[in-house]
């Protein structure tokens, strides 16, 4: 099957184009075939967006909303078939695909307040004679960029808020898994989308350029690696356009010597090889404090060893495989040089392989321990299941090295005290942060979004920050 591109309302697949597979990464099943469109189908996709802008924005935005209600019930009722799908073009097991679909189906419920969320803001009598008012419209085409870890959420984090105020979408998913979404694109017009409101353009780095660089295109927004987060920021930008480009993650796990210990073991252990650690907020390295560090090391070491290895549609599979070779080669390699740096190798998921499915891109549960922040493994994004485990003295010793990392995605400390938990949110610097959870997730009506060298921009995903980012805050001044 060819995956076709979605352009004004029709399906439609680019020709004399090349065509890259989409694979079941457990079996090596051959799902579909994937276009990498050119530069002139974004321009396509743009021009249809454009002719469906000003009826769009024209639409009262109470009708807009139903739209996006009709979407969430279809979704609803969907949600098992798009979980399975999910998980053949993906590999992580149902239950966590499950949980993105969720997730994805609570940004169009929160994009459903609309009317709502744009209202604006009045003053009669500003000067004597004279009204002032705020009002929110929309401004345009924008265009959206998606990785593969969650390719049903993540585009959902955007498009249902750029559609709710009243703008059109140019949308290019990740080449690798864009089964689910193309799904999801069947049921938005289903709910009634108009024709150009959502356009979808697959491809690689030609569509990526092209959206950035297209005069038509107001803003971007962007989910990936923060080498590419910085290069979309800077060339969107100069080219005029507003950005939201969230990067990558080094997320450091603080365990207290007071913490609960099937807490730490629970919520670390899900939060560091949930996915196959195929997720920006995934825990990386698990800081023991002082007496807090061999019981955890233990513990940690027992919850990983009991995780089943598995195709993610199989009855109680607790990981999956990484999404390609290419990506499981790349982890490898990350191990490989933890092991030349230093860090010892406690648990060696490296030669794993899982029966009946000798062509899955397996890597298991693997364990480093002296993993220091001058290392490769202590200052890199592995993106796969891979934990460094560390030892510091103290909770002021475990936030200097926070301090130190280039990345601000996700943090958590695990502790019975309400003063060092306060301390830490107070001092850690990072913009999401979890006391006793092992994944610091905000749901859809908080801003999701990094700091340092895991987020560029002002305006971040989800939230009020989803209706700001793609509207225009307009001042009209009157006498009467």
């Amino acid at each position: 099957m060819k995956i076709p591109n979605f352009l004004g309302g029709e399906w439609r697949t680019p020709s004399g184009v090349e065509l890259l597979p989409v694979r079941d990464p457990a079996s090596g099943e051959a799902l579909a075939e994937v276009p990498m469109s050119r530069a002139s189908d974004v321009d396509d996709a743009v021009r249809a967006a454009q002719r469906a802008f000003p009826e769009w924005r024209a639409t009262p935005a109470v009708e807009r909303a139903r739209v996006l209600f009709r979407l969430k019930a279809l979704l609803d009722e969907h949600k098992d078939e798009l979980a399975r799908l999910l998980t053949r073009e993906h590999g992580k097991n149902v239950a966590e695909t499950r949980g993105e679909i969720q997730r994805g189906i609570e940004n169009v419920e929160h994009a459903c307040g609309v009317p709502s969320l744009m209202m604006g803001e009045t003053l009669e009598d500003v000067a004597r004679g004279i009204d002032c008012e705020a009002i929110r419209q929309p401004l345009g085409v924008f265009g959206v960029i998606t990785p593969y870890n969650f390719p049903v959420m993540i585009p959902l984090w955007f498009w249902p808020y750029a559609v709710a105020t009243g703008n059109t979408v140019v949308l290019k998913p990740s080449e690798q898994d864009p089964l689910t979404h193309q799904k999801v694109v069947e049921l938005a017009s289903r709910a009634g989308l108009p024709p150009g409101v959502l356009n979808v353009v697959h491809g690689g780095r030609e569509v990526v350029e092209a959206i950035t660089d297209h005069p038509a295109i107001v803003g971007v927004s962007f989910v990936g690696s923060s080498e590419v987060a910085r290069i979309v920021y800077a060339r969107a930008g100069a080219a005029g356009k507003r950005v939201q480009a969230l990067g990558g993650a080094k997320n450091h796990m603080i365990v207290l010597p007071d913490a609960d210990p099937q807490v730490v073991q629970d919520a670390v252990v899900s939060s560091v090889f949930g996915s196959a650690g195929q997720r920006c907020l995934a825990g990386s390295v698990v800081v023991g404090v002082g007496e807090a560090y061999e019981p955890m090391r233990e513990r940690l070491l027992t919850g990983a060893a009991a995780l089943r290895m598995g195709h993610g549609l199989e009855d109680g599979v607790d990981m999956g495989p990484v999404i390609s070779a290419r990506h499981r080669e790349r982890v490898i390699d990350f191990i490989d040089q933890g092991e030349r740096e230093g860090a010892s190798v406690l648990m060696d998921g490296r030669g794993v392989q899982v029966q009946d499915y000798p062509d899955g891109h397996w890597i298991g549960p693997t364990v480093l321990e002296g993993v220091r922040p001058d290392m490769t493994v202590g200052q890199e994004e592995i993106f796969g299941p891979v934990m460094g485990l560390t030892r510091v003295e103290s909770l002021e010793d475990a936030l200097t090295l926070l301090e130190g990392s280039r990345y601000g995605n996700a943090t958590s400390l695990f502790t019975t005290s309400g003063r060092a938990a306060r301390e830490f949110r107070y001092r850690a610097g990072i913009s999401m942060i979890g006391i006793n959870i092992g994944v610091a997730a905000p749901m859809a009506f908080f801003p999701f979004g990094g700091s340092k060298g895991s987020f560029f921009g002002d305006l971040k995903a989800q939230g009020k920050d989803g209706i700001e980012f793609f509207t225009d805050r307009r001042v009209v001044i009157s006498r009467w």
